[in-house]
This record gives C-alpha cells, sequence and structure tokens, in this order.
C-alpha cells in the first residue's frame, strides 16, 4: 500500500467516528437537555521524506532537508456545545430550565469506583419514595439530585405541592403554609470542553482532573423557570449539511484508494 492510499485509508476510519457523532446528535433531538457534540479534525503526525540523497548537492541549500508528508487525518476531539436550547412550556412543577448558558445540575452516580457527582442540563425531574416515608428529589433515571452542598434532596412525604422558585429555592406546601425546604445546587461550567460525556445525557470531569476541579466548574447563583423544559440544541439543517459533507469526504478517500490501486496495477503490467 503506497503512501497515498494509507493517509485515505486512515481519514476514511476517522470520518466513519464523525458519522456517528452525526448519527447521534440527530437522535438526540428530542432529548430535553440534550447538548450537540460536534467533532475536530487533527492531521496525524508526520514522516520525513528525504528528496536529496547527494551531499553535494546540499552545500547553501536553502529549502528544507526534505519535505513533510502527512499520513491521514484522526478525530482530534469533540467539542460539546453548552449553549441554551428553546425552551418548551410543559405546567409542570418539576420541570427545571436553566435560564443561563454553562450552567449544569448535579446528580449523584452510582460507579464502581463508587458514588460520583455527574452534571447534566435535562431538568425533568421526579419524586422517588425512600425509607422513614420520605422521597427524594431524581432525574428521570432515578438518579439523586444534589442540592448546594453535594447533598441529597429529601422530603417528607405529606406535602400538598412542590414547586421550584426562581432562585432554585425548593419549596414545599403542607397545612397551606409554603416553605424553602432545599436548594438546587447548580454548578457553571468555566471551561466546559474540558467535560467529557458519561452518557445518557450526562457529563463528568475527566479522570485525574479532580484536583483541577475548581478550575473546570464552580458554583453558581442558580436562575432556572419551572414548569418549561430545555430542548436539544441540536441544528438538524447544520447536521445534515455535515453528514452530506462527511458522506462526500469518505467517497473522495475511497476514490483515491480506488485510483492508486489501479495506478499499482499498471506498473506492475509494465514491469511484467
Amino acid at each position: 500500500m503506497n503512501l497515498s492510499m494509507l493517509q485515505a485509508s486512515n481519514t476514511m476510519g476517522q470520518l466513519h467516528h464523525k458519522l456517528d457523532l452525526i448519527g447521534n446528535n440527530m437522535s438526540n433531538m428530542n432529548t430535553p437537555g440534550y447538548k450537540g457534540r460536534e467533532a475536530n479534525f487533527a492531521s496525524l503526525l508526520s514522516q520525513q521524506v528525504n528528496n536529496q540523497s547527494d551531499e553535494e548537492a546540499e552545500v547553501n541549500r536553502l529549502t528544507p532537508d526534505g519535505i513533510r508528508v502527512g499520513s491521514g487525518a484522526k478525530l482530534a476531539h469533540t467539542n460539546m456545545d453548552l449553549t441554551q436550547g428553546t425552551m418548551q412550556e410543559t405546567d409542570r412543577g418539576l420541570d427545571i430550565a436553566l435560564l443561563e448558558d454553562n450552567h449544569l445540575f448535579q446528580l449523584q452516580v452510582d460507579t464502581e469506583d463508587g458514588p460520583q457527582t455527574q452534571y447534566t442540563r435535562a431538568g425533568n425531574f421526579y419524586l422517588s419514595p425512600t425509607e422513614n416515608d420520605e422521597v427524594m428529589l431524581t432525574d428521570s433515571n432515578g438518579r439523586p439530585v444534589l442540592d448546594e452542598n453535594e447533598e441529597q434532596l429529601t422530603f417528607a412525604d405529606n406535602m400538598e405541592d412542590i414547586n421550584v422558585r426562581e432562585d432554585g429555592a425548593i419549596m414545599v406546601t403542607r397545612g397551606g403554609v409554603e416553605e424553602a425546604e432545599g436548594q438546587l445546587g447548580i454548578v457553571e461550567a468555566v471551561r466546559p470542553r474540558m467535560l467529557e460525556a458519561a452518557g445518557e445525557n450526562r457529563f463528568r470531569l475527566p479522570e485525574g482532573a479532580e484536583a483541577a476541579a475548581d478550575e473546570i466548574l464552580i458554583g453558581a447563583e442558580a436562575q432556572v423557570q419551572s414548569g418549561r423544559l430545555e430542548s436539544s440544541n441540536v441544528d438538524l439543517a447544520k447536521q445534515m449539511t455535515d453528514m452530506q459533507n462527511a458522506q462526500r469526504a469518505y467517497e473522495f478517500n475511497s476514490r483515491s484508494i480506488s485510483t492508486g490501486d489501479e495506478m499499482m496495477g499498471l506498473v506492475n503490467q509494465l514491469r511484467s
């Protein structure tokens, strides 16, 4: 396989990952709080190819010692767009929309290494029963929502009504009296590109970044609105355009391999 065929083969493999990413974005267009992801490519490590072997010819040479030839492109990293999506009215007290970009709810997620704090923009919350006649605020998958102290939000199960104030205070009505019994823990992603996808519309700190957590996430004053949900921020028109461009790039690289194979066949025929 010659160098041009190798370049095309490497690039095709990475374009396949980009198409997977676009497909994931499009399939989550109706997922509350989903944030689109975008693939960025970079050239693979170049290799040095000498184009002059005569030492005498190198005297007073002004051009570089050789030419640098890349070996294709790779998917360097994926960026998450944490900008706000459109708002949908639900009139449900536990549907909470964040009103600021880069703000995130905190969730407690059980992992192989124990409980871990993860983050999401999806605010479709529910009350799940626990022990001692209490209920706990959870996400749609039953994971506990955390307060400003990263503690679970639990309430006695004798309430008449529950809703969330604009500053994130959880207001519970009992006996006709409304009182604040909790506070949503909202953080701001100062460096959102440092966050990595954890699956199911959640984000987490990268492994080994716990020491620098304060540089990536900081506590923020909640600015929320109940009775509304933030929809996905995926732009379908852009995703379709990106998909077509990626498919064309895949096709061009495939043709490059076919052309290289045909040329090698002609060379072999000439040799024979």
